[in-house]
């Protein structure tokens, strides 16, 4: 009996252009990092592209990696946040 192949998850990158440090770039992002990129982008009162020249400012190498950890760093210190919230009460 032949064995079925498994199922495979295809990444749902999504590719977008962004003007970093006044040039043209691509920047490759899953949908759930851009959707938190874009809230961090909110909560800091800023556009998208200015939350990307920000990290690209502050960090070296490959871009869409340092955004990924900048969107885990921005949710983990919400988290921090309540949970010292939580624990004022």
């Amino acid at each position: 009996m032949p064995r079925s192949k498994p199922a495979q998850h295809k990444s749902q990158i999504v590719k977008r252009s962004a003007v970093v440090a006044g040039r043209k770039t691509s920047v490759s992002l899953e949908e759930g990092f851009w959707t938190g990129l874009k809230e961090a982008a909110t909560a800091h009162n800023m556009t998208v592209n200015a939350m990307i020249n920000e990290v690209a400012r502050r960090e070296r190498g490959n871009l869409s990696s340092a955004l990924r950890l900048f969107v885990l760093n921005f949710y983990r210190e919400q988290v921090q946040q309540d949970e010292k919230r939580d624990s004022a009460e």
